[in-house]
């Protein structure tokens, strides 16, 4: 008797569930898509109406007042795509650098000295913001808001007991000054452009953070603990010990930043830097990193600094009013977090695949 044997239904030609994104879809889930483009437009913008703007002088002017803004931008950035803010960074750059100048000015020793301590004292308040947030579940906003006034507080009292003012002491005759110059605050002739050393270090700590989050086990970390801590720690990411690491990673660059500052400019107003903190955010965000954690790349966030840094100095080339610059990054922001916002849902549309 014969047998009709039918044909085995051919394999799926896809996995259940697969999601397939076409060549759009994964462009623009790339991060720092919408940054590239606004930095594009703003550039051309400023090409066309800042005469000024056109030369590489001022190309290079740009590039160091990003780089100030973008070194600490790049540890805030993987600090946010852990899933946490750090709003003391602003003032820690200050905090740095007063430390290293009262220290050694008052005790007349070697501002190598003076750097290490501050290198400490640093790391240590990126220890203690990392340890409160994760052992005590207060989120790192209040937390490290209250670093920022105590530290606030602290730059001005300390300096006006010590020195009678609320600006640290010229410290340019203190040994170590001139080598501890040439790593911080340097810089160089290329014709007539002059090239900042902090541009160069900008761009290494970009590609070291780069090559961190794609690369590394820590990348994946910093991933998995602002995308989902709970599951993270399930799978045994040490998710505690990466925050902290996180936060002292911002510390240690506002120190580095702090020592730019004060090494350039040899003296420091206590009261300074309140109100980077935002900036940095800002440069993260516009970047294309998302508040909400778990996404995000530095390279967005060093075109994020890249922007800032056009647009303070774009004004200014153009003629225009200054305090218009404040509204201008808020504006900045809110279309920023918008665009980033369509990108993600454009980018996680599911499609399937149609044969």
């Amino acid at each position: 008797m014969s047998q009709t044997v039918e044909a085995p239904a051919p394999a799926p030609s896809e996995p259940p569930g697969h999601v397939r994104l076409g060549l759009a879809q994964r462009v623009l889930s790339r991060p720092e898509v919408g940054a590239l483009v606004a930095a594009l437009i703003i550039f051309v913008f400023f090409l066309v109406s800042a005469p000024s703007f056109r030369s590489a002088e001022s190309f290079f002017t740009v590039l160091y007042q990003s780089s100030v803004i973008g070194v600490v931008a790049v540890g805030v950035g993987l600090l946010m795509i852990g899933g946490e803010f750090d709003l003391s960074a602003g003032v820690m750059v200050y905090t740095a650098g007063l430390v290293t100048s009262l220290f050694c000015w008052y005790y007349g020793v070697n501002l190598w000295v003076g750097a290490i301590l501050s290198l400490v004292f640093c790391l240590a308040l990126g220890f203690v913001n990392g340890y409160l947030v994760t052992r005590t579940g207060i989120p790192s906003f209040l937390i490290t808001l209250g670093t920022f006034f105590v530290l606030q507080g602290a730059n001005l009292g300390v300096t006006k007991l010590v020195t009678g003012t609320v600006s640290s002491p010229d410290i340019s005759d203190i040994d170590g000054f001139g080598s501890l110059g040439r790593i911080f605050s340097s810089s160089f002739k290329i014709g007539p452009v002059t090239v900042w050393v902090s541009v160069l270090w900008w761009v290494l700590f970009v590609a070291l953070a780069v090559w961190t989050l794609q690369r590394t086990r820590i990348g994946n970390w910093t991933f998995a603990v602002g995308g989902n801590p709970d599951s993270a720690r399930a799978v045994g990411v040490p998710v505690v010990r990466t925050k902290i690491g996180l936060f002292m990673t911002v510390s240690f660059l506002a120190w580095f930043v702090g020592m730019h500052q004060l090494f350039r400019f040899n003296t420091l107003q206590a009261g300074g830097g309140v109100g980077n903190e935002f900036l940095y955010i800002i440069a993260a965000v516009v970047g294309g990193t998302l508040l909400t954690g778990g996404f995000g790349n530095a390279i967005g966030v060093a075109i994020g600094a890249f922007i800032f840094g056009m647009t303070s100095l774009g004004i200014i080339y153009a003629g225009w009013d200054p305090n218009w610059f404040k509204a201008f990054l808020g504006v900045m922001l809110l279309l920023a977090v918008l665009v980033n916002l369509y990108v993600k849902r454009m980018a996680t549309v599911r499609r399937w695949d149609r044969r």
